[in-house]
């Protein structure tokens, strides 16, 4: 059996990751792929819990930026483990809404950790494991932000003060910019432009797949 494809969705909040992860899913039964879908942080019910803790405005005592950076990965480590890869080798596909490129952006970019922290830890817990491809969805945060706004209560994360989002944003669209596994779409377009990009990608890259 062949291995599985790992696909994951990246963005800002307000992004459209949601509507984009229903374009991935509808082209992939189209082609008969068998998947599943994950979510960072969660996908696990451990992991779910951890993304609770993550999430909740209702501390009685301030999360600390070294707290939120292990949280996310130790999320991470467990969702890896016990879904990611364990599908991957029954020959599934797997959609990711978020990967390392949100705390590369999230925890690097937005809360000011190195390069060299970043790194080990990343190495520590997921050995060198990436996406096969990853569609970054780029809006401008302060659209981003008043979409999210729209939709209802904000998250922990999402109260963030706007210079915040700003790092994030320049963080992903610096990373993106440097690695050829990351394909940029542009957010701000209509969702039928957005749509037809993100599907273009996808069917370039099973493509691609096919042939390898």
């Amino acid at each position: 059996m062949s291995t599985g494809k790992f696909i994951v969705i990246e963005g800002m909040e307000g992004a459209g990751k949601s509507s984009a992860i229903a374009v991935i899913e509808r082209i992939l039964k189209q082609h008969d792929i068998e998947y599943i879908n994950t979510r960072e942080p969660g996908g696990t019910p451990l992991a779910e819990s951890l993304r609770t803790i993550v999430k909740s405005v209702d501390h009685q005592e301030i999360l600390t930026v070294e707290t939120e950076l292990f949280l996310m990965y130790a999320s991470r480590s467990q969702l890896l483990a016990n879904k990611i890869l364990p599908a991957l080798a029954a020959g599934k596909w797997v959609i990711g809404d978020r990967h390392d490129l949100s705390s590369r952006a999230y925890q690097g970019g937005g809360r000011g950790f190195d390069e060299t922290i970043m790194n080990t830890i990343s190495d520590i817990t997921l050995k060198g494991f990436r996406p096969d491809i990853t569609l970054y969805l780029d809006i401008d945060p302060h659209i981003g932000l008043s979409r999210a706004k729209a939709r209802g209560d904000l998250d922990r994360i999402e109260l963030e003060q706007m210079d915040f989002f700003i790092r994030v944003h320049n963080k992903y669209q610096e990373i993106a910019s440097q690695d050829s596994t990351i394909v940029t779409v542009d957010a701000a377009q209509s969702m039928a432009d957005v749509h037809l990009d993100i599907e273009k990608s996808v069917l370039e890259f099973i493509a691609k797949t096919a042939l390898d």
